[in-house]
Parts: structure tokens; sequence; C-alpha cells
């Protein structure tokens, strides 16, 4: 239950009569009304007649103590001056008597802030209607529907949006219970029921003077205020908690798939086995079969990279593992974008082209752009095989770090770095495709530049990854493809 859900649930059961007891000395409701119609008598206000309420139109049931009442009969519903001498906007001052709009309603009072205009007293003198007086309810029936606050102030005037609810009564008690009626959902439903409105939501006056106001005995009133007023702390303590727990719904699932991914790169996911050999006997196959394809010709020869230093590894690995340089076991390329104007580039294109916005999908399998082969033998454009794994280098807003791996043979342009396996296993690519998933914003941070922070293929064959033996790697990417889908199923829950 929200704290919203909550507030309303306490109000509504306020007005229902289930919020404090009846008592049988408070007398009822009806000897209330009567002393409400003496009340509206003696100011001189008259009466509106509306049909009498039939039992179709009452919601549900209260104790034999209260009354159902239409709201004309405890109060006036009074409209805002609409002639000739309404203010114009550019008229009003920060200085003078208030002029109210919805803009100044915050549910309980009139707020005092940089959004509250003033009126000469000149101006205020030529209203004919919508002056109030200290105590008065203000309700919004244009816009904001049922927005409201209660009148602070000796002397105001209300926007054409508005209405005031001045109460018959001169008790102050019968003022507040009627402010937590309009806080009830009964108040939103006779809303609902009466709002007139098309592109805007509208209320009409008389509609308001018509809805129906369950009414308790004076005394009873003073309880459920009483009430109210001690329970109302602690739905905004409530509020606080339910604020707390859903920041963490909200960020427990991505936060317990970064801890799952940490835990795969750390050694700490699944457990190490002596029987699986050693990550440096996988590093020296790869680097045996890379210089093989060297020699023949299919890659070129990288400038040695630097020893990691201890500096460099954010954490102990086990024993049995090896940190490695992305350029040690992959071939890091890039690509180009042909240019446009010539159409022999583009023109019956048959061999897919990616860009960077496509690495936000875990996998490319479809793209939006086709080149030709005369594009790909007459520029610098390389065509990857399926499984390369692309690193976006950079891109707008998320994009730059985010990494896919390609299901179909292609080419990229130069916002892409693809990872092309010296040795390829399948395991790998998926474990080496998780550890840029869990690094990606320390990547992101590795981007140089002002304008745009840009990547580039140096710093992405310089990035270093713990590497496990390769039955591990099998492990853990099986342990983590077991896991992940429950992080995504806790997602949904929240949406």
């Amino acid at each position: 239950m929200t704290p919203e859900q909550l507030k309303a649930s306490i109000l509504q059961y306020a007005i229902q009569g289930k919020l404090v007891e009846q008592r049988a000395e408070e007398g009822t409701a009806d000897v209330l009304f009567q002393q409400i119609q003496q009340n509206r008598k003696k100011k001189n206000i008259k009466e509106k007649k509306y049909p009498s309420i039939t039992e179709d139109e009452i919601p549900y049931d209260i104790p034999d103590t209260w009354k159902w009442v239409r709201v004309s009969e405890i109060c006036s519903i009074l409209n805002g001056d609409r002639g000739k001498n309404y203010p114009a906007k550019s008229t009003l001052k920060k200085e003078g008597i208030p002029f109210i709009s919805a803009l100044n309603l915050d549910g309980h009072t009139v707020k005092n802030d940089d959004n509250l205009l003033c009126l000469s007293n000149e101006q205020y003198e030529k209203l004919g209607n919508g002056k109030l007086i200290k105590g008065d309810i203000v309700v919004c029936i244009r816009g904001s529907l049922g927005k409201h606050g209660r009148y602070p102030y000796d002397k105001g005037a209300i926007a054409s949006s508005l209405v005031i609810c001045r109460q018959f009564s001169d008790e102050d008690v019968l003022a507040d219970y009627f402010m937590m009626y309009i806080d009830a959902p009964l108040f939103y439903a006779l809303i609902r029921k009466y709002d007139n409105g098309t592109a805007q939501p509208n209320l009409a006056a008389k509609s308001l003077e018509q809805f129906l106001f369950p009414l308790p005995p004076l005394e009873e009133q003073h309880r459920i205020v009483t009430k109210i007023e001690e329970l109302l702390p602690f739905v905004d303590s409530y509020a606080k908690a339910y604020e707390k727990l859903e920041q963490f719904n909200t960020k427990f699932p991505e936060e317990m798939k970064k801890s799952i991914l940490q835990y795969a790169i750390m050694g700490k996911l699944v457990e190490q086995r002596a029987e699986e050999g050693t990550a440096e006997e996988l590093y020296q196959q790869i680097q045996d079969e890379k210089q093989k394809l060297i020699r023949t010709g299919k890659f070129k020869k990288d400038k040695a990279f630097s020893d990691i230093t201890d500096d460099e590894m954010p954490f102990d690995i086990p024993d049995n593992w090896k940190w490695v340089r992305v350029g040690d076991i992959f071939n890091v390329g890039t690509g180009m974008t042909p240019t446009k104007s010539e159409s022999r580039f583009y023109l019956g294109g048959t061999i897919p082209w990616v860009n960077s916005s496509l690495t936000s999908n875990r996998y490319i399998e479809h793209v939006d752009t086709m080149i030709t082969q005369y594009a790909l033998d007459n520029t610098s454009l390389r065509l990857y095989p399926a499984h390369t794994l692309i690193v976006a280098m950079y891109g707008q807003g998320k994009t730059r770090g985010q990494i896919s791996e390609l299901l179909l043979p292609a080419t990229t342009n130069q916002a892409c770095a693809a990872l092309e396996s010296y040795s390829y296993q399948e395991v790998t690519t998926k474990y080496v495709y998780y550890c840029f998933l869990f690094n990606y914003e320390k990547l992101r941070k590795r981007a140089e530049g002002t304008s745009q922070p840009n990547l580039n293929v140096q710093k992405i064959k310089e990035t270093i990854i713990p590497f496990p033996p390769l039955e591990e790697q099998q492990r853990i990417v099986a342990k983590i493809e077991e896991l992940l889908p429950y992080c995504e199923i806790l997602s949904k829950c929240k949406q």
C-alpha cells in the first residue's frame, strides 16, 4: 500500500464513521444541521433548492447519528468575479492584497512564495465577487480539480478557476472536518461524476453545491479531526520508509546484477578446480594461434603491450587465473563510413554495416544499413565474422562503452571497436562480454575529449580483464546465465 493509499483509507474510514466510536451523549447530526440552518438565516444567506437525496445517490451507509446533506446546505459556494474588472495577470504585483490561483494551494493553506501575486486596493475594491475572508476554504474547479487550501489572511480574492467554500457555521472544527472531506476518496469520486470538461477538466460551481456530504455530530467531528491529526505523523513516517523501500527495490535488480558479475570476474561465483588447468596454459594456446594467423597474413602484428603492473590490477584473482589485455586475446579493429555521395557503396548492398547505436542490444542480428561488395573492396572496411564483439567507442547518452555480439558477418563504422577472437571459443566470447558489461562505467571514464569524450581502439586493446581457465569460464558463464534472468524478473515486477 502506498502512503497516498494509506492516507486515503484513513480519511475514507473517517467520513464513513469508522475511525472513532459513536457516543449517544453527543447527540445527532440532525441537531447540528438545524443549528447550521439557523446560522445561514442569521447571515441572510438564501437557501439553495436542490432535489432531496435519494437512496440511489448514497454511496455507503453511515452511522444512525449522522446525516447525508448536500454541500450547499452547510456552506456557500462563491465564484470569482469574471466580469470586466477581472485583473489581467500583467497588472498583478508582488505586494498588496493576495489574488489566489490553483498554483498557490498546497492542500492545507495558501503558500506565500514567489508564485503569490497581489492586487492593488483599487483593483480589489472594483471586484464584485470572489472576495476572501480568513478561514475560507478555496477549491479549484478548472484544471487541477479538487486542489484546495484554507485561506489564512484577512483579505484576498480568487482567480476564475477557483471557488470559495464559506461555512454557514462559525465552528472551526466543521471547517477542519470539511478539509478532510475534500482529501477523501468520496470527494474525488464525486468530482469524476460531475466533471464536464473535455480538453480541460471542469466542474461547475452548481455541481459542487450538489455534492453529498456525510455530516457527523459536532463533538464527533472534533474527535475525528483529533484522531486524524494523531495518525498523520505516522503516515508521514510510513511515507519516508516507503520511499526508501521503493528506492531500494528500484536499485536492487541492477545492484544484484552488478554483484553477480563482480563475483564472476573475481573468481568467487564458482569454485576453482585443479584438474581444469590454468589460465596461463589457455593464454599460451591463444598466443600460438595468434602467431599462426599473423604468419598467414590474416592479422597484422601489433606492438607488444606493456606488462600489467600491480597498480593496474583492481582486485586479487585466484592463483590459476591470469590478468590479460584484451589485445592479447582478440584482434581489435574498427571500421569507417563510406561516403554517402557514392551510390555504388550502398545501392543494392547486401553486406551489413553496424553503427554504435546497435550496441544497446545483447546481440546484433538485424541492421538498418547495407553496403555493397564494391564498398568493401574499395575502402578500409573489414568484414568481421559472426560472434565478433562490438564495443561502442563513442555515441550519445549511454552508448559509449556498450557491448554487443554479432550474430552475422558485418562491417562497422568508426564509432565501433570490433573484437575478433584469435582462437574462437564461444564461452570465451561470452565471458569477455560479461567482463565488459561489468566494467561499463569504468571503461566510459577512460574516454577522452571535451565536447564529446571518446574511447579509441588502443584503449580497448589495453583494457585488462581477469582470465580463468576455459572449463571454469564455462561454469562461470552457465552460472551467470542461470542467475541474471532473476534480475530481469525483479525489474519487470517494478514496472
